[in-house]
């Protein structure tokens, strides 16, 4: 397993965590065995949104003797209210379910709190103006919380919300698809359409920007949806001329900025073994640039971070290098520590591009490298490395 940190936390997080979801209605045997088989694979990280008490209460039973080898992402304002799937706002329940959550899991803390589903400006004023989060403050203080977080699937009122400064972590609906569906569109909903929609062929950009500001301000990123809820992979369903596998949607998420882990939802042990092969992958095999390209469209000219340009004749890794240009470009009067610091780690900078322009032949989207190269090397300066 390959861990990343999140943010300023002190928590690190595998690059391949576990959505709890599908585990509903499992019996414990099932839940114990996709658990088991996680933990026994380095997957550190486990989101439990669910408010339903026998789901909990099974995973808490696969999680002891290990509650430490594990964060658990646990909601606030996630219940099931007339026994479905709900947000409630109200205070007391609010508390409810979450008293009953440490309760079921058998523990006194959850590493991280998450805001549950801020997707509208209104959510937005519920949570932030109203009861949830000084309860949430409160959590924090007595130590039932160690860090808080959010989920959304709005770029924009994601972004709000890292513009707080109040969370260290944001769980984001992330994919190629959703990548290209305008903010104002409900994803959730997106790939139930026809194949034949006017499927928009350009990355949003505010999903770009949310991506780098995430980065920018330290907010990690955990990824659901990665999988689109498998129509991504599914022939029949896939908005793409074909389906991508399992593999390169996890690895697209991972080359998003800000992105520590992607957590697929799995209910049976040989679906998580499934995702759990991307850690033995080639890099072939995580290759989604070919099937991004036949929606490229207004992509064009825009680095998607798949490294199909390499190798490069002196080794720089073009790929980083954009991705950092493309956060400290957020603003270039106050590009943030970590990224120069990220920068001068290369062991090759920009400014050792000669320009040859073997990276631009093999572009698959028509990425003026050598004008990025030149300018990161004008931005950043020389690496300490080199």
């Amino acid at each position: 397993m390959i861990y990343r940190p999140i943010g300023a936390t002190g928590m690190s997080a595998g690059i391949i965590g576990l959505g709890a979801e599908h585990l509903d209605n499992k019996p414990c045997t099932t839940v114990e065995e996709v658990i088991h088989t996680a933990l026994d694979h380095g997957v550190n990280i486990i989101d439990v949104f669910m408010p339903g008490q026998e789901v909990r209460q099974n995973i808490g039973r696969a999680l002891a003797g290990r509650r430490d080898k594990v964060l658990i992402q646990g909601h606030i304002c996630s219940t099931d209210i007339n026994q479905q799937y709900d947000i409630s706002r109200d205070l007391p329940t609010i508390k409810k379910y979450f008293e009953n959550l440490l309760r079921d899991l058998k523990t006194d803390y959850i590493d991280f709190g998450m805001l549950f589903f801020i997707d509208t400006e209104k959510h937005f004023a519920e949570v932030f103006e109203g009861d949830a989060l000084p309860y949430a403050l409160e959590l924090k203080q007595k130590g039932h919380v160690r860090a808080f977080g959010a989920s959304s699937h709005n770029p924009v009122i994601a972004r709000k919300i890292v513009e707080t400064g109040l969370v260290d972590l944001l769980m984001f609906s992330l994919n190629p698809a959703f990548d290209m569906a305008s903010a104002d569109t409900y994803v959730l909903d997106y790939l139930a359409k026809e194949k034949a929609m006017d499927y928009e062929k350009k990355r949003d950009p505010d999903r770009a920007v949310l991506y780098r500001i995430c980065e920018q301000r330290g907010v990690a990123i955990t990824v659901m949806k990665a999988l689109g809820a498998g129509k991504l992979i599914s022939p029949q369903h896939t908005p793409f001329t074909r389906p991508l596998t399992v593999t390169q949607c996890i690895h697209y998420a991972l080359t998003r900025p800000a992105v520590v882990s992607v957590l697929p939802g799995c209910c049976t042990r040989e679906q998580m073994l499934n995702v759990l092969y991307y850690l033995e992958a080639g890099e072939d095999e995580k290759d989604y640039s070919a099937v991004l390209r036949d929606y490229q469209g207004s992509m064009k000219g825009s680095c998607v971070y798949c490294n199909h340009c390499q190798p490069c004749p002196v080794a720089i890794n073009i790929a980083d290098v954009i991705k950092y240009l493309d956060i400290a470009s957020l603003d270039k009067n106050n590009i943030p520590p970590s990224v120069l610091s990220h920068y001068r780690t290369l062991e090759y900078s920009a400014d050792t591009c000669t320009a040859c322009g073997s990276c631009e032949e093999r572009c698959p989207f028509s990425v003026p490298v050598i004008a990025k190269m030149q300018e990161a090397a004008s931005l950043f300066g020389k690496s300490s490395q080199c």
